[in-house]
């Protein structure tokens, strides 16, 4: 769905956390940084990735990963999100969907028939210099870290 590959400059973003903190694409140069795009807080795959990658956030440290969840759920429904799984990473709340549509995760999805639109559940692996290493578009909720660190 995305047009982004790896070689890319990532998308110069800039949104606003669970807490209400600006992170934007030059906060984190010196890092890598996993951006991952989920369609909605607290829904089924949406937790099994997130609970994936907490469980897993001691290996992406000592790699020297940041990560970065974002969906377009609230701030009210990310401090929920967060706080309910002790999830140890920031969630963007981008309701006006400036960063899903920066990184082009926004369109036509089906579910059980019907046509709506949506996120798509990508992940963006960016590197020290700001550069798209990976995109990840067939998410393995269950496992996303090792896809990721692999």
């Amino acid at each position: 769905m995305t047009t982004l590959k790896a070689g890319d400059k990532a998308p110069n973003f800039s949104g606003t956390d669970q807490d209400g903190k600006t992170h934007k694409l030059a906060d984190y140069a010196g890092k890598k940084l996993v951006v991952f795009f989920y369609p909605k807080a607290s829904t089924p795959g949406c937790t099994a990735e997130a609970c994936d990658l907490r469980d897993n956030f001691h290996r992406f440290q000592a790699n020297n990963y940041e990560l970065l969840g974002v969906s377009a759920d609230s701030q009210k429904a990310q401090i929920k999100f967060k706080e309910k799984y002790e999830l140890p990473f920031p969630l963007l709340a981008d309701e006006d969907k400036s960063v899903i549509n920066a990184f082009g995760v926004w369109g036509p999805k089906k579910f059980m028939g019907k046509e709506y639109d949506g996120i798509h559940r990508t992940t963006f692996v960016i590197n020290e210099k700001g550069i798209i290493e990976e995109v990840i578009e067939k998410v393995k909720t269950k496992e996303h870290a090792s896809q990721i660190l692999k």
